[in-house]
């Protein structure tokens, strides 16, 4: 059970932070308004802020007290600078972003892959509430993990390859870019967290199993070796019995 348990802290702990990355550009409020992946200068856009922030809503602005802007939402929205979906145009747009889908398709991919990985882990904590009381349910658990695990690995990973692209991107045309620690930080360690709780998940069941079969052969055990300590003593009453009247008629005779 203290296995089981650590195990549903790590996937409540990385659902967590999931949601948070998820709600950033959504709800502009502390502390998702401090979420994001890249923030980049683009005042040479025409159009665009002086600076923008990307999350997996919108490019949002950045307030005077250095949170997130953002206007509506768009589910599963890319990097994509000289689209329609971000800037519309070409000027002041890094030349490596211009006439490629690379960074459209690795980021929109990212939406549809965090909220796979999440749905696995919710039913992983779930499933993780029996295995404080059952073997099965710890298996079960730790199979549902390694899903979370193999989808919110794909997800921080196209996340890590589109946004240090993009990063180096605007850095190289003299526009100040920077990644989002927080965003970063928060899927990458949900990525940890599943895989650890995976681990643990499977640990748990397998001692579980090891403990109940010792159990069970240490009753079979103590059940026969009662019969045979009977049986012992069985057999010495009827020696003593048996002895007894030969002595008897000895002493008459």
């Amino acid at each position: 059970p203290a296995l089981a348990l650590l195990s549903l802290i790590l996937i409540a702990g990385a659902c967590l932070l999931i949601f948070l990355t998820l709600l950033a550009g959504a709800v502009d409020h502390n502390p998702t308004n401090k979420i994001y992946f890249l923030q980049a200068a683009t005042s040479k856009i025409p159009g665009a802020p002086s600076v923008s922030r990307w999350t997996f809503w919108n490019t949002c602005s950045v307030s005077s007290a250095g949170g997130n802007v953002c206007g509506k939402v768009h589910p599963a929205y890319p990097l994509d600078p000289p689209s329609g979906r971000n800037f519309g145009t070409t000027n002041g747009v890094p030349t490596q972003f211009v006439g490629t889908r690379q960074y459209f398709y690795l980021t929109r991919f990212m939406f549809p892959f965090v909220l796979i990985g999440l749905f696995f882990g919710v039913m992983s904590l779930f499933l993780g509430i029996f295995a404080l009381c059952s073997r099965i349910g710890s298996f079960l658990s730790s199979m549902m993990c390694s899903v979370a695990l193999f989808f919110q690995t794909l997800t921080a990973a196209l996340m890590t390859a589109a946004f240090v692209k993009g990063r180096n991107n605007f850095n190289s045309n003299g526009q100040t870019a920077s990644l989002g620690k927080y965003a970063f930080g928060f899927m990458w360690a949900a990525v940890a967290c599943f895989f650890l709780a995976m681990v643990i998940f499977f640990v748990a069941g397998v001692t579980s199993k090891k403990s109940s079969t010792t159990a069970s052969t240490g009753k079979r055990r103590g059940y026969f070796g009662r019969k045979n300590t009977t049986r012992s003593r069985g057999s010495f009453i009827d020696t003593e019995s048996q002895k007894r009247p030969i002595v008897a008629k000895d002493e008459f005779s």
